[in-house]
């Protein structure tokens, strides 16, 4: 179902790009602004939010309206927005297997040898027109005026909520690790990744299609649970995955100092000596490959892996339990199960 579903989101992402010019003409206002905003929005993606705005809405409501992929673009758009910014903050020079916005700019602004701004001046600037366009995909759907004002209640939260995340990891990244707690980790989590990327999506559809109340507050539980789980997941992947299958170098979380799940476990249940070599790691300003084989063998050894492992565990058990007790249609059901639960517990 949701390769499908996949399929009709990238056919209408592709439509939606080549209409800007028809619509704001942004090739004859600059030609490379333009071909770095359809280059950076085209390139293949899971799609996760855009399929889970499609699935909150048609789980709920049997006729479909008008517009409704369109909008679903939405979600889409908005998370470019965040990773060419997201980029800009981690200082990230590939996105998707490719180059960042920024470091498309980069490579552009190596022509003229006398600019006074770079790459990532010029990001800022595209990332806050992708925003825009974010905005613009989600009043396409033909539904309900007042649905629809409370769905981009929604869509705004969505933003406000993410970036606050973003904020807030930033400034615990220089908070010592012996001060870190829980639940400022997982705060982190909620904000940045479980709202943005699961709660929001699905709601947001749910919304349009009409749900409210108690049902809604369910939807919003369902993607919290599973949206740490996918943090969790992603922490993981971040240390001891392979570059080629993830995408992102096994050193850039530690080269951004993130504090994780996986290292408060590392830190809380190693001994003094090693929570010693802990910090300093975190006080380095380049991190090599010797230092991600130490943190590797330091998580391994205070068993915080096992412990994040048996975390995912927990958090997909309880998302299971609130799926089980939606109103959403049975085929959905079995979709959202289908597709993140082999994410969550594959090796």
């Amino acid at each position: 179902m949701f390769l499908k579903i996949k399929k009709e989101i990238d056919n209408n992402l592709s439509a939606f790009i080549a209409q800007l010019n028809k619509k704001y003409s942004l090739s004859s206002i600059s030609p490379i602004l333009f071909e770095k905003i359809k280059d950076f929005s085209l390139r293949e993606g899971k799609r996760i939010r855009p399929i889970l705005f499609i699935t909150g809405y048609k789980g709920y409501k049997d006729k479909t309206v008008s517009g409704l992929y369109q909008s679903a673009l939405s979600i889409e758009l908005l998370h470019n927005f965040m990773l060419v910014h997201d980029d800009i903050i981690d200082k990230s020079g590939t996105r998707r297997g490719k180059p960042s916005m920024h470091a498309m700019f980069d490579s552009y602004l190596k022509k003229s040898k006398q600019t006074k701004f770079n790459g990532s001046d010029l990001s800022i600037v595209v990332g806050d027109i992708i925003y825009a366009l974010a905005i613009d995909a989600f009043l396409s759907i033909n539904e309900d005026f007042q649905l629809k004002e409370k769905a981009l209640h929604n869509f705004i939260k969505a933003a406000i909520f993410t970036g606050s995340g973003e904020f807030i990891e930033l400034i615990n990244g220089i908070k010592p690790l012996d001060k870190l707690k829980k639940s400022d980790i997982y705060k982190i989590y909620d904000y940045k990744t479980a709202f943005y990327t699961f709660s929001c999506p699905l709601s947001t559809g749910a919304i349009l299609a009409g749900v409210k109340g108690k049902e809604l507050d369910k939807i919003n539980a369902y993607g919290r649970y599973l949206g740490r789980a996918f943090q969790i997941k992603d922490d993981i992947l971040g240390i001891f995955g392979d570059k080629k299958k993830t995408g992102k170098s096994q050193t850039s979380d530690l080269q951004e100092a993130k504090k994780t799940l996986l290292i408060f476990y590392a830190y809380n249940k190693s001994s003094k000596k090693q929570q010693v070599k802990i910090k300093n790691l975190f006080l380095k300003k380049q991190i090599n490959k010797t230092d991600l084989t130490l943190i590797q063998n330091l998580i391994l050894q205070s068993k915080a892996l096992d412990s994040a492992k048996k975390e995912i565990k927990g958090l997909i058990k309880q998302s299971q339990a609130i799926l089980d007790t939606l109103s959403i249609k049975e085929s959905y059901k079995k979709a959202l199960t289908g597709y993140f639960l082999p994410l969550l517990t594959k090796k």
